[in-house]
């Protein structure tokens, strides 16, 4: 009895709170069938994952009726935050930005091209390195995901304003 009324009172509590589960992208319908190039690796596949969760077919070519969602940049980048009094670096920043656009079966723009970055910032430890790769690794993992969801909400966004948007400027920075 005591665990029931405590579930009943944590899920009172989260949506009071304004918690929400993610929930999946809804495209416009010029967007239900998708041929996605460029990106590459992780970006490209969780993209193709998400739009999938979100009812589009990913198609393995163009053609007519398909729009193409085109990543022509995808790159992350480090920089050095701030170093010690004995010149060791003790902060730095891993950055992510992303080029992308969406044209439908005939070339015509359905979202032009925009520019999405995306930045984190971390502790360095040099005496230990082996630590800070997984720390990079999993920061840039923590970027992608966010990228794909960013970049729906970019493509959800032509749902509501007819079908197409124009380019929006959005920078994500967290420690």
């Amino acid at each position: 009895m005591f665990k029931a009324s405590l579930m009943l009172v944590s899920a009172l509590a989260l949506t009071a709170c304004g918690f929400h589960l993610r929930q999946s992208a809804a495209l416009p319908p010029s967007m239900q069938r998708m041929h996605l190039s460029g990106g590459g690796g992780d970006l490209t596949r969780n993209l193709a994952r998400a739009l999938a969760g979100s009812g589009v077919t990913v198609e393995d070519a163009p053609g007519t009726g398909i729009a193409e969602l085109n990543i022509p940049v995808a790159n992350f980048s480090t920089d050095t935050l701030t170093v010690s009094g004995y010149a060791r670096v003790t902060e730095y920043a891993v950055h992510y930005q992303v080029q992308f656009l969406v044209n439908d079966g005939a070339g015509q723009s359905l979202v032009p091209q925009q520019t999405i970055n995306m930045s984190r910032e971390f502790s360095y430890d040099a005496s230990n390195t082996i630590g800070s790769s997984a720390q990079v690794e999993e920061i840039q993992r923590s970027l992608n995901d966010d990228m794909v969801q960013a970049i729906l909400f970019r493509l959800q966004a032509a749902q509501k304003h007819g079908g197409t948007v124009e380019p929006a400027h959005a920078t994500s920075s967290a420690k």
